[in-house]
This record gives structure tokens, C-alpha cells and sequence, in this order.
């Protein structure tokens, strides 16, 4: 059975139709904008993905030279892309990183300053985001959180390549019991398939990745993009351009040779729980 199309899939697919439609009826952006009293960014954002309603829909399709009969598909396409996610219930809407996380095969993702969030223990969570959140909106996060962990075991699965600096691992989050057992946590994680783990040691001294953490995201259909993603203090930036998704693949693969392979740096994590 194949994996089910998701409302951000739906989404890119039916903006990437458009402009495939509007190239096949030699027409650009502009025309089309004129022509449907939109702004051109407008025209530029629905065909990055942002949804038009039924009518502007048919409206487009029209302009474009779909005939009434052929509407069908195009539709439901749009019927697909207005469904809920199930993000939707814990109060996310579809512009955040879970969206983008859900629909990937395969994470890989860089961290300076904490363990990732799909290998962290509940306490890990809970002391991450004490302090900073009331606890109705710290006890949603805990459950999102718990619940994107599930793609790691549960079909479609996801996989993950972490590669965390030593000092994540040092970075006293809990008490030391606390900190053992999730360090513990996160070599049982290594079990799994679908888990790598590699630790850059604090050995290499100074290295690329000092700069900051960052995440690949990249999709089972060949046409959807990889994208880059980071978290900074102030929000959040995403990218899909080729050019800088590029520099962030060099990156991590960058970083991957500096760092331990998964067995070493399991025996240096061990160390690190003995130290703790």
C-alpha cells in the first residue's frame, strides 16, 4: 500500500500543476495576475502552495484552457490540500517544522545545543521547556513531540541522522540521574534502524558546525525538494532554493566525517554517563 498523499504534499503538488499549467498556456506571472486581479506575488505564492479557494481555482483553470469537463482532478487535488493534519488538534497550523517533519522520509539534523527532540526523554522535554512555557501549552509540546518520535517505528517511518557535538551530551539539562538515562535513551535509540548517531568529540577544537544547528528534511517523492530548516532565538527560517539546500548537504556531510561513527560514538556517550 502506498503512503498516503498528506495536505502539505497536495498543497506543493497542486501549486507546482498551476505553474505548469500557466507555462503551457505561455503565459507568465504577470499576465495571469493581470488577468485574475491578483498581485503577482500572489500568483508566485499559489504556485509555491498557498491554497486559492474553489472558485479561483476554476477561475485559473479557466484562463488556462482546462475545459469544465476536466475540472475532476484538479479539485479534489484542491479537496486533498484543505484537509487537517493532525497537528491541528494540539493548536500547530501548517506553517510550522512538524508539517514538514511529517511528510519527510529522512531527517538529518545537526545540533549544538540540545539533544534532538525525536530522541529526548519526556523529562528531557519537560526541563527544556520549563520556565519558558505555562504548563498547559509545555504539556501540548511534550505530546506533539511524543508523538512525532512514533514516525521512527511506525510505518511510513522516518529516518533520522543525528550528529551532535560532545558538548550536547555534556550539557547539564537534568540531575545526573536524569541525565544518565536519557543518555541512556539515546544509545538504546541506535538500536533502531532507522537511527544514526554520530558525536563530533570535543577533541576536534574548533569546526564548522560552531556556528549553528540545522536540519535537512528530504521526501519520498523525487519532485518535492529537500529543505533546510533552522530555529533562531527570534523564529525560524526555512529554505528550499537549491543553491543554499546545497551548501547545507556539504555542511552535514562535513560534519559527518569530523564526527565519530556510530559505535565509537556510542563508547564515548558511555563515557560520558560514567563521568555523570
Amino acid at each position: 500500500m502506498g503512503v498516503p498523499r498528506k495536505p502539505n504534499h497536495a498543497r506543493r503538488q497542486l501549486g507546482r500543476t498551476l505553474r505548469k499549467l500557466r507555462e503551457r498556456a505561455r503565459m507568465s506571472q504577470d499576465e495571469v495576475a493581470k488577468e485574475m486581479h491578483f498581485s503577482k506575488a500572489k500568483v508566485s505564492r499559489l504556485e509555491l502552495g498557498q491554497l486559492p479557494n474553489r472558485f479561483e481555482l476554476m477561475a485559473l483553470l479557466d484562463l488556462y484552457g482546462v475545459i469544465v469537463s476536466d475540472y475532476a482532478p484538479y479539485l479534489g487535488m484542491l479537496a486533498r490540500a484543505q484537509e487537517r493534519g493532525w497537528w491541528h488538534t494540539y493548536g500547530l497550523d501548517d506553517k510550522g517544522y512538524v508539517p514538514l517533519e511529517d511528510e519527510a522520509c529522512l531527517v538529518r539534523e545537526y545540533q549544538l545545543g540540545y539533544i534532538p527532540g525525536l530522541l529526548q526523554t519526556e523529562a528531557y522535554m519537560r526541563a527544556g521547556f520549563e520556565g519558558s512555557l505555562e504548563p498547559e501549552r509545555a504539556n501540548n509540546d511534550v505530546a506533539v513531540r511524543l508523538r512525532r518520535q512514533r514516525r521512527l517505528t511506525e510505518e511510513p517511518t522516518l529516518r533520522l541522522h543525528a550528529i551532535l557535538d560532545e558538548t550536547v551530551l555534556r550539557r547539564p539539562v537534568l540531575d545526573p540521574a536524569g541525565q544518565r538515562a536519557q543518555l541512556e535513551h539515546l544509545i538504546a535509540a541506535t538500536a533502531l534502524p532507522t537511527v544514526t548517531v554520530q558525536v563530533i568529540p570535543l577533541a576536534v577544537g574548533a569546526h564548522r558546525g560552531r556556528s549553528g544547528t540545522f536540519v535537512i528534511l528530504s521526501y519520498p517523492d523525487p519532485k518535492d525538494p529537500d529543505i533546510a530548516y533552522l530555529e533562531h532565538g527570534f523564529g525560524s527560517w526555512q529554505t528550499e532554493k537549491e543553491s543554499q539546500v546545497r551548501a547545507a548537504r556539504l555542511a552535514f556531510e562535513h560534519l559527518a566525517d569530523l564526527a565519530l561513527d556510530q559505535a565509537d560514538s556510542i563508547a564515548l556517550i558511555r563515557r560520558v554517563i560514567a563521568e555523570t
